[in-house]
């Protein structure tokens, strides 16, 4: 399977990513596609033979993802998608598909794309008694969007294998590390918690890095273990810089903790 690359088109090799060699607490590589599985960051879908027309709005784009407590994947897609007419009558491992998600920081900062995860697998419609429950779930994680019915079809996307190029480097997933893996509990609420303290907590990030010399400090990455910031200069290029909390957090109340403990302590 060919897997671009994390830097954007047109960069230098030189400019890649920054991803440095840390020994810091991170997330397994498990947890991070099942981050981004489950996020609303962006998401395409393609069956070999049926690549969608991307000059077609909405072409090849899931309107809903969610995964199962078995570790498949749940697609909501329009009802005369490419992928809703193909699957309409594939069985176990009949049609294979590909989802890259592309995750892109919620900030302004250089090399915005964070990183890519592949999942692929065998494609089915949801059929029978199975229907019910997985419109639950699809109605859980998208609360606002209409689920089945004639306009759209739930899909099922039973993972074969993962991979994941991101902040924290490549690795491949098993389908049962992704199975028993467990998002991010800050997943939902990372992108207004970086823009917020992007915004109204500037000078106390750019503090934490006071002895890097950086002009620019922007928060660009953030889970339950620490926050990451990326700083650069006009006349050098851009790094990293990973600031662990003292314990994992797991809720917003113990997020505010644990910044005020590193602001704190940052001066």
């Amino acid at each position: 399977m060919f897997r671009p690359g994390i830097p954007l088109p047109g960069t230098d090799a030189e400019e890649e990513q920054p991803r440095p060699v840390e020994d810091a607490r991170q997330p397994t590589a498990a947890e991070r596609v099942r981050t981004l599985a489950q996020s609303s960051v962006s998401a395409l879908l393609t069956i070999p033979g049926a690549e969608p027309d991307l000059r077609e709005p909405g072409s090849g784009i899931p309107q809903v993802r969610t995964v199962t407590p078995e570790g498949d994947v749940l697609l909501l897609v329009a009802a005369d998608s490419p992928e809703a007419r193909v699957s309409a009558y594939a069985q176990d491992d009949d049609l294979t598909a590909v989802m890259e998600i592309t995750d892109v920081a919620p900030v302004s900062v250089p090399h915005r794309v964070r990183g890519r995860a592949w999942i692929a697998g065998w494609l089915t419609p949801v059929r029978g008694e199975d229907r019910a429950a997985c419109a639950r779930l699809l109605a859980e994680a998208a609360p606002a969007e209409p689920v089945a019915g004639t306009s759209r079809r739930m899909l099922r996307l039973e993972v074969g294998e993962c991979w994941i190029d991101d902040l924290w480097g490549a690795e491949s997933v098993e389908p049962d590390a992704f199975a028993a893996a467990a998002p991010d509990p800050l997943a939902d609420h990372e992108a207004e918690l970086l823009q917020h303290l992007a915004a109204a907590h500037r000078e106390q990030v750019h503090g934490l890095c006071a002895c890097q010399g950086w002009e620019q400090a922007v928060p660009v990455a953030l889970d339950r273990f620490g926050l990451r910031v990326r700083g650069w200069s006009a006349r050098g290029a851009c790094a990293d810089a990973r600031f662990d909390f003292a314990e994992p957090v797991g809720t917003v109340a113990e997020l505010r903790r644990a910044m005020h403990g590193l602001f704190a302590a940052g001066g």
